[in-house]
């Protein structure tokens, strides 16, 4: 590109242009030949200018500006993703997208504009479903894969085009020089609310915008309730982004208001009543998590627990929210407060089961906690009255007054049915008399749960899929109500559901029990352990994030949509059609049996998950049941359904803001008359939580944006922030501190002392696996420059004597259980005279070895001795030393103080170190590690002179013959040669104190590392002068 606000033409274009030019040029000087004008070599420098010219302008004339470009009719945007669009494709910048208003038309248009060979735009910091999405939307020959080996990156990246590139990969190709840098035409951030100053993007900015000054740094996110979290967020952000310009498009931008009003949507809301049991639970649990949250702050009265409210506890933000308010100080509280924070979790579960699922799912949910287990670990809550109204409403909901199997269906699956079978038909007669195609249906909702849910329901019929989740959750059933009496043969439905529940429980065991013993032989085989590699999770989150216990019904039923159709009968005037018993149809079938279900039957073609083939294979009345955002497609699933379904009619059995955002937007893109536009058919419960939780959420992102607003109106944005200039102090490090501090104080009046010289960085050699962490950019940041190489001993070299071991709390615990540590350090010490063990804690945690945080609730006898076994580590290896830090950044500015006036390591010796193949020359591989090991333990043996023994020695026997005049030259000390010989010569025995404690050891510091053995000789005693007992 020429600049960044223009868009240059295919290379091929522009080629033509210049071939055209040139003939133009030949041609002319021709004729002024012909002509007896001066020569073209008397007016060299006149012709060069003009060429010039003429190339400049040719170029000028072929490019495109980004208006043109927006009137192209394949581009097609609402007004708003226009501004949007030339608000960033013009400068560099963040822009913040309230949810819903998404950025991926615009994001789409801006990689397609510079989708061009010419151009080499790198996207980071995306997530598998943008990067498939994206990838779809572009050209396939300017999209370029990213290649597996560095010799294969370094040829694609010579290629141009769009890469999607992960940023551990990019920072380790631009440190080795593989990735030509100031060709680099942009870079492109997404979910840039996740940028922080320590993360591997900001490393890559940071390594980019040192290198080059011209290229665009382009962010995105649409979190704005994220930037709320901590001081000043949003400036750090954009610090870290290297960027200067913020654009906020909220959704009360006046521009986004112009856009999506006029072509508003037909919108019925129909309140729904909740049952008057269902009320009352509603109740119940509200006043129980008040009763909580008062408690919660009546104990931690000193703590500020500002966010923790009713309102917060029932919003889907929930976790987040107590993450960041108690995560640092989770160490502080007591057991008591740790209690309710995980009741107040479970409460909540409770409250979304009550509401969005059935009665038997909720009955089954509220059963698991009224246990004896259960009430001996919680906060006490269940023996509250209102716990125990809870635990009889809930059973009341299942069962009647005579203890029938009777469950009460859900609210909404009334008003579901009277839409789909009375609304939409007497719609489509109303306002479409004369279209003869059959509707299309498109129902929203928050879970995979309520998705199968709404389609069993719809499918079977509300009383058979009450009794079958009622089989699944292993309910008893006993006598069932005279409801059930119209249907047929109950009885032998459930026998076969039983048995087929019996089956397919065996069939889970069995897949379990294959896939542990699968774990279990891939883990003997690993060369690295699980314990090394796991990650163990801290208490609070394993609180905040553990599941309600359905992960099995999850990953064998719960699908996130499904395609249903109606079913045609020959008989039109039988009001209760039918269809087969959906996923036990052939089980059924087999067993002779004839389950009656509702009007609905399942799409055949969703198995190939082709939409449009499943629409145009059957001319009937259509129902797609489909999740708010699904795992592969995230919130862009939404989007795909509606422009290859094309509904007329959405039902929002959940309210959700994005859903309704991105509603809207699509109602705006097809521009349709009043008539023809879509309706949608919102079902909430008013005046409970699910309309409070809805409510929440709006009035957080609106203060989110109000806040960002105003942030940005009092923000001081320094000209040196992008990067572009020298002034950028934050990339470079131009001085050197003095240390003398004689010549600090006579050079005072020179900037307090500091030296103007060239600054060398210092070196710090980083193994490859370390780039995961966060610390080589910490360490990149206080101006020590990063070697990235593979290394096989340690994680960091600083000297060519100081090698660090980095162990995070979770490796340190994994590394100990497994012996994994124990090897490392054997290999550091024989190579390194400094070993280093670096245990390092996470910035937002304790700074403290002590409970549940380090051992994560894990309790076995493997995991309570971690600081037994680290005393071990340390009396097995002396010349480990071991540093505590708090934080990386404590690391960082630690590694710059074990460097200052040290020298440098090298990279080549620093790889080579270890390995079997490289390094023969030295003398540490020439030896068996082992009796390497077992000469340093011996008296008077040290890294100094072990190599030199191992060479002269010979052989054990042959050191038992030596004098000891000959040991102590070979050890370069008659005093270590002496005591090598007592070693060898003299009979030991342990002391008394060694055996029973450690008393011996503090006296064997003060004596010697020789004098914790008993002589056997006494004449060997008096012979040195020592007065010492001795038994026989």
């Amino acid at each position: 590109m020429e600049s960044e606000e223009k868009i240059q033409p295919s290379t091929s274009k522009a080629s033509f242009h210049q071939i055209k030019d040139n003939e133009s040029g030949k041609s002319s000087s021709k004729e002024n030949s012909s002509r007896g004008e001066p020569s073209a070599a008397e007016n060299k420098t006149l012709n060069a200018e003009e060429s010039g010219f003429q190339d400049d302008d040719a170029e000028l004339a072929n490019i495109m500006t980004a208006e043109e470009y927006l009137q192209r009719k394949d581009v097609i945007m609402l007004e708003y993703e226009k501004r949007m669009f030339l608000d960033i494709v013009n400068n560099d910048g963040l822009i913040v997208c309230a949810k819903g208003l998404h950025y991926d038309r615009v994001l789409t248009n801006i990689l397609k504009a510079y989708s061009d060979p010419g151009n080499l735009v790198l996207v980071i910091n995306f997530s598998d479903w943008e990067e498939k999405y994206y990838k779809t939307k572009l050209e396939q020959k300017y999209v370029r894969e990213v290649a597996t080996t560095a010799t294969e990156r370094e040829r694609v990246y010579l290629e141009g085009g769009i890469q999607f590139i992960s940023t551990r990969i990019l920072v380790v190709d631009i440190l080795k020089n593989r990735i030509p840098i100031d060709l680099i035409t942009g870079i492109v951030v997404l979910r840039a609310h996740t940028i922080i100053e320590s993360c591997q993007e900001a490393f890559a900015l940071r390594l980019y915008r040192m290198r080059n000054k011209t290229g665009f740094i382009k962010a995105f996110s649409s979190s704005a309730e994220a930037f709320t979290i901590g001081y000043g967020h949003i400036e750090r952000t954009m610090r870290n982004l290297f960027v200067k310009q913020l654009f906020i498009w909220p959704r009360f931008h006046a521009i986004v208001q112009l856009s999506l009003k006029p072509y508003e949507a037909q919108t019925i809301e129909l309140h729904v009543s909740m049952s008057p049991k269902m009320t009352q639970i509603q109740t119940h649990l509200l006043d129980i998590m008040n009763y909580l949250v008062r408690e919660i702050k009546r104990i931690n009265r000193l703590v500020d627990l500002e966010e923790i409210t009713v309102e917060n506890c029932i919003t889907k933000k929930f976790h987040k929210i107590l993450q960041s308010q108690l995560d640092c100080i989770w160490h502080q509280l007591n057991s008591q407060t740790k209690l309710i924070v995980a009741d107040l979790k479970i409460l909540r579960n409770l409250m979304i089961s009550t509401i969005y699922h059935d009665a038997v799912a909720a009955y089954a949910l509220t059963k698991r906690y009224r246990t004896t287990e259960y009430a001996l670990s919680n906060s006490g809550w269940t023996l509250l009255d209102s716990a125990e109204q809870i635990f009889k409403l809930s059973k009341e909901r299942v069962y009647n007054a005579q203890g029938e199997f009777e469950p009460e269906p859900c609210p909404k699956w009334k008003y579901l049915t009277e839409i789909l079978r009375v609304e939409i038909p007497g719609d489509m007669k109303r306002s479409h008399p004369d279209c003869l195609l059959p509707p299309k249906v498109l129902i929203l909702c928050q879970d995979t749960r309520t998705c199968f849910q709404l389609r069993q329901f719809l499918t079977q019929g509300g009383e058979r899929y009450l009794l079958y989740a009622a089989m699944q959750h292993e309910i008893p059933i006993g006598k069932l109500a005279e409801s059930y009496d119209k249907l047929k043969n109950v009885k032998e439905i459930e026998q076969a559901l039983t048995q087929l529940e019996k089956t397919l429980a065996s069939t889970r065991t069995q897949k379990v029990n294959s896939t542990q013993q699968n774990t279990k032989t891939a883990s003997e085989q690993s060369e690295v352990t699980d314990t090394e590699t796991s990650t163990v999770v801290d208490e609070l989150t394993q609180l905040l994030t553990a599941s309600d216990g359905d992960e099995h019904f999850n990953a064998t039923q719960f699908q996130e949509s499904y395609l249903l159709t109606m079913t045609q009968l020959e008989d039109a005037e039988d009001a209760a059609t039918h269809t087969e018993f959906d996923d036990y149809s052939d089980v059924c079938s087999t067993m002779g049996l004839n389950v009656n279900t509702s009007i609905f039957e399942p799409f055949p073609e969703l198995a190939s998950l082709d939409v449009t083939a499943a629409i145009a294979a059957r001319n009937q009345p259509f129902i797609c049941i489909q999740t708010f955002k699904t795992e592969t497609q995230g919130p862009m699933a939404l989007d795909h359904i509606l422009e290859e379904v094309q509904p007329q009619y959405v039902i929002m059995y959940h309210c959700n803001v994005a859903a309704i955002r991105q509603l809207e937007i699509h109602e705006a893109r097809q521009r349709r008359a009043p008539k023809d536009r879509m309706r949608v058919f919102f079902l909430l419960h008013a005046r409970t939580v699910e309309e409070q939780s809805y409510l929440t959420s709006l009035r957080r992102e609106k203060q989110a944006f109000e806040m960002i607003i105003d942030k940005k109106r009092v923000m001081v944005i320094p000209e040196y922030q992008d990067g572009k200039t020298d002034e950028a102090f934050i990339l470079y490090k131009t001085y050197a501190e003095t240390e003398s501090t004689d010549q600090s104080n006579t050079d005072s009046r020179q900037a307090g002392g500091q030296v103007l010289i060239p600054f060398a960085a210092p070196k710090v050699i980083v193994d490859m696996r370390e780039f995961r962490s966060d610390l080589p950019c910490l360490i990149h940041k206080r101006g020590m420059e990063v070697l990235p190489v593979t290394i096989t001993i340690g994680d960091y070299i600083l000297t060519p004597d100081i090698c660090v071991e980095r162990k995070s709390i979770s490796d340190l615990i994994g590394s100990l259980n497994s012996g994994r540590l124990y090897n490392q350090c054997i290999q550091m010490q024989r190579y390194y005279a400094k070993p280093i063990l670096l245990i390092e804690f996470d910035q937002n945690k304790p700074f403290h070895l002590q409970g549940k945080y380090m051992l994560s609730q894990n309790t076995n006898s493997t995991s309570a001795d971690i600081v037994q076994k680290l005393q071990l580590l340390t009396l097995h290896f002396p010349k480990l030393r071991l540093i505590w830090s708090p934080s990386p950044y404590a690391t960082a500015q630690l590694f710059e103080d074990l460097k200052l006036g040290k020298p440098q390591p090298d990279p080549k010796q620093a790889a080579a170190v270890g390995c079997d193949e490289s390094g023969a020359n030295t003398d540490e591989l020439k030896y068996n590690p082992n009796i390497f090991d077992f000469l340093l333990r011996l008296p008077g043996v040290n890294t100094r002179n072990v190599h030199k023994l191992m060479r002269h020695g010979g052989s054990l026997k042959e050191l038992l013959k030596r004098t000891q005049a000959e040991l102590g030259e070979m050890l370069d000390s008659q005093e270590n040669g002496r005591m090598l010989w007592d070693a060898l010569h003299v009979a030991h025995l342990p002391e008394k104190d060694e055996v029973s404690g450690s008393a011996a050891l503090v006296a064997g510091k003060a004596v010697g590392s020789h004098s914790r053995f008993r002589r056997g000789a006494a004449a060997a005693v008096a012979a040195r002068g020592m007065q010492r007992r001795f038994k026989n």
